[in-house]
């Protein structure tokens, strides 16, 4: 925190800017040495926050490096809660480097990963869920994704939070002065008014428990895996998905020979959709390939689009498609409605008891609109909608209220057997710490460098 750091903020490669941003004590020396406005000004760069356009200099040999818009924000109203100074060069790997070297050498030290952030970190202007949010901001792979990450960027999921934190922290506090000075004239907390405070509490936890799956499928993307046997129609759904002719379709069995992946945005929900080898017996050792990739893709799919032929009758290799399947997570569609039907109903119900069955007739275009809307049903549950409620998109959030909730939820039990104070109170603030961890108000420093370990450099 002593240094002043310097790095690129901008991806490398061609374009049309480059950004080198700079933090720390150091910031506005370094661009008064480097940077030479190129006009007269009585305040040079200590007019805060005033884009100027100059040159970067080397005041050495006072060769031109590269003609710049440059900027100084005085601290602690900044990205880091400290000076900053940010230099808009041309967008290319030589001008970016040289510059960087200069600013090097006039005594910044490289960032490290995600550094910046962390430094807005630990100077108190975000909290760690927020921190996180940055890196979900910027992987975001559609809209709804987008919104959740900045959703927790602006402090939803942190005040969530705070306000389970201040529940339990009042509880502790009574417990603990109930604990130490049970002689003192204090009102004597009641195991009744443990019991309710702790069960507020975990219906909290529970809420945003309950978000978690929504809230995972929306960030990393619900995974779909369309199988079937050869010649059902797998390939023809994924391109009426993507509307667009991504994978062959033709009459010949065995054409897909290995699985196809490709990302779309329903309704704002990133779709990663994979169309996978017909699964059939078959000598051809390419196609057995595909068939065990197809097969793999089942068991970490989200949702399998389960396609069966409507114009012929359910055979041996259907069954032995269905005996792979989990019903929960399986949609069953009947393609090729628009032939005569010699598919029964109730004997397709019965390959996979309980999944949800769909009629679909991609050869008129019709069914990819029923799948899209099924596809949405299932990463919302009908339950948890994006606007409405906080929702928990991090593995590392979910564990933790996981640890909170198995700790009030043994809290409670303490409490119903009428256990002493200090063992109930025990309980609670492991409850308290776990849920400090999510913001970075009781968190280590493991932790704090393996999360911005995520981060590129720059950010």
């Amino acid at each position: 925190m002593e240094d002043t750091i310097a790095a690129i903020a901008t991806p490398y490669g061609e374009g049309g800017i480059g950004i080198i941003r700079i933090s720390g004590e150091e910031a506005e020396r370094i661009l008064d040495e480097v940077f030479v406005p190129a006009f007269n000004t009585d305040d040079g760069l200590k007019e805060n926050r005033k884009l100027m356009y100059g040159h970067i200099v080397d005041p050495e040999s006072e060769n031109t490096i590269d003609e710049v818009l440059a900027v100084f924000m005085k601290g602690p109203h900044t990205y880091t809660g400290e000076d900053v100074a940010e230099i808009d060069c041309h967008g290319g790997i030589v001008p970016l480097r040289k510059a960087l070297e200069l600013v090097y050498a006039h005594g910044a030290v490289p960032a490290e990963r995600g550094e910046f952030t962390k430094r807005a970190f630990l100077n108190g202007r975000i909290d760690l869920s927020q921190a996180e949010a940055v890196i979900d901001l910027i992987k975001a792979r559609a809209d709804k994704s987008f919104d959740v990450a900045m959703d927790q960027l602006q402090g939803k999921l942190s005040r969530e939070i705070q306000k389970i934190r201040a529940g339990l922290m009042d509880l502790l506090v009574d417990l603990t002065v109930n604990i130490d000075y049970p002689d003192e004239d204090i009102e004597v907390i009641t195991y009744e008014a443990i019991y309710e405070g702790l069960r507020r509490a975990q219906l909290s936890i529970g809420r945003l428990l309950a978000s978690s799956n929504t809230g995972r499928l929306i960030s990393e993307g619900i995974k779909v895996a369309i199988i079937g046997k050869p010649n059902v129609g797998k390939s023809s759904l994924m391109n009426a998905l993507l509307k667009e002719s991504r994978a062959i379709v033709t009459d010949i069995p065995g054409t897909t020979r290995d699985t196809i992946e490709e990302t779309l945005s329903i309704d704002g929900i990133p779709v990663i959709l994979t169309d996978t080898a017909g699964i059939r017996e078959t000598s051809d050792k390419i196609e057995t390939i595909g068939i065990e990739r197809s097969k793999a893709s089942v068991g970490s799919a989200d949702l399998i689009l389960f396609m069966i032929d409507g114009s012929r009758e359910l055979d041996e290799e259907d069954r032995f498609i269905a005996k792979h399947l989990e019903p929960v997570k399986t949609l069953i569609v009947i393609n090729k409605t628009d032939l005569e039907q010699k598919v029964d109903l109730d004997d397709i119900r019965r390959l996979a008891d309980g999944a949800e069955v769909i009629e679909t007739s991609l050869a008129d275009d019709n069914g990819a609109e029923i799948v899209e809307k099924t596809i949405l049903s299932r990463v919302m549950s009908g339950e948890t909608q994006q606007g409405e409620s906080v929702l928990v998109t991090n593995a590392r959030h979910e564990a933790l209220l996981k640890e909170a909730a198995q700790s009030v939820g043994d809290a409670l039990v303490l409490t119903d057997h009428k256990e002493p104070l200090e063992i109930i109170e025990i309980d609670v603030n492991q409850a308290y710490e776990s849920l400090g961890e999510i913001i970075g108000e009781s968190v280590g420093d493991d932790i704090i460098d393996e999360v911005f370990s995520r981060f590129c450099l720059g950010k």
